[in-house]
């Protein structure tokens, strides 16, 4: 049986080709997991919904562990709950008093030799245990196997070169699909490994960058100024968007009284904010004014198709949740953020994005599930392939048309 035979025994050609886009978020990414428990009680059929996957930073994980285990669509998501719900920081990055306390040595080495003694040290953060976690956790070969018995049209996982500057979306897919070239982004078909997805998570500072061939790559969200063209590009035509922040809360935490600026440690955390979300937002506006251009005139731009989305962001801030778990987190952690002023409530921001503790990781979990079971009516329709309506069905919910 060909490739092309097998695409058209996969699904009716009336039937939506539906894409799940998993933004980057750190520790927040757990709120995903507890959208993707909520999707898998809603839809309770045994094959997996999403033809095309589309995951970057902490968002692939998901992804690769989904894309893996498609054709066991509800066994891969029981098993990314079991992982996020017990999650220790120690699972990810070494965090005990010896290995900071190196880190920090080195840093200081380097610095006051200006770099003779000692070169500086490729990140801040040693997360070899993510390696090690995820070197167990996720079987390449059976994306492969997904893609080649019809239960996944593509996967993507998207990084950022530090050579070209490009964002490129590496994916694995059905042969119908070609690779792209837009300005300053494209899409490279390639075998997926968990090279791709260590340097999709890559955090610039935190973490190293990953060599791929002759380049190296970071974070995957740092030059993505279009997170929801891969999804389109591989053949979706129905997006859901899970984010993870509020729609609302985007600021540095500074209390109003405050007459002081703002710590390096509260800085860092909006930057990461601001490389994990804001792109989102502002493709969803420019998918929404291209929708209703093809919707308006057709003839304009026969080229273009109308892509419908359905975005599910926390209903509660996730640093609000942060700020009741500091004393969470290692004492090696707490100390380096008391030392960049990000220990206190004020600096919760970053403490949500490196939180990797049961008891933050956990009602994360359970406010992507409330939130997801909120929406259910949106999300019932939506994945059916139904017309969303124009109003937002519950908080944390955006659509476009």
């Amino acid at each position: 049986m060909t490739q092309r035979t097998r695409e058209r025994r996969r699904k009716p050609s009336t039937q939506p080709t539906i894409g799940l886009v998993l933004t980057g978020g750190g520790a927040r990414s757990a709120y995903q997991v507890g959208v993707l428990k909520a999707m898998v009680e809603l839809l309770p059929r045994a094959r997996n919904p999403f033809d095309v996957i589309v995951g970057t930073s902490a968002g692939a994980v998901a992804a690769g562990v989904l894309a893996s285990e498609a054709h066991h669509w509800r066994r891969a998501v029981a098993g990314l709950e079991s992982v996020w719900a017990n999650f220790r920081v120690r699972q990810v990055f070494h965090v005990d008093r010896l290995h900071m306390l190196r880190g920090g040595l080195h840093w200081l080495i380097s610095l006051m030799s200006g770099g003779l003694v000692l070169a500086p040290p490729k990140a801040l953060l040693d997360n070899s245990p993510l390696w090690e976690l995820l070197t167990s956790s996720i079987d390449w070969a059976g994306v492969r196997t997904s893609i080649a018995r019809g239960h996944l049209r593509a996967l993507a996982l998207c990084s950022t070169s530090y050579v070209t500057g490009q964002s490129v979306a590496f994916y694995d897919g059905v042969e119908s699909i070609k690779d792209w070239h837009r300005a300053q982004r494209l899409g490279e078909r390639t075998s997926l490994t968990l090279d791709h997805l260590m340097a999709s998570a890559a955090i610039p500072m935190l973490f190293p960058p990953i060599a791929l061939g002759h380049e190296y790559f970071g974070d995957g969200a740092m030059r993505q100024l279009n997170p929801l063209s891969p999804a389109v590009h591989l053949g979706a035509d129905r997006l859901l968007i899970v984010g993870v922040r509020a729609r609302r809360q985007a600021g540095v935490a500074v209390p109003r009284q405050a007459v002081t600026p703002p710590s390096p440690g509260q800085i860092f955390g909006y930057m990461l904010d601001t490389l994990f979300t804001d792109q989102i937002y502002g493709d969803l506006e420019q998918l929404e004014r291209i929708n209703q251009l093809v919707q308006a005139a057709p003839e304009v731009a026969p080229q273009l198709r109308c892509v419908e989305t359905l975005m599910l962001a926390p209903s509660v801030d996730p640093r609000e949740i942060a700020a009741r778990h500091i004393t969470d987190m290692p004492a090696g952690l707490r100390a380096l953020l008391r030392v960049i002023g990000a220990r206190d409530l004020s600096g919760s921001q970053l403490a949500s994005y490196l939180m990797f503790e049961a008891g933050y990781t956990r009602e994360l979990i359970a406010l992507g599930y409330r939130d997801a079971m909120e929406a259910r009516d949106a999300l019932l329709k939506f994945m059916a392939g139904e017309r969303p309506s124009a109003a937002a069905p519950s908080a944390g919910v955006a659509q476009a048309t």
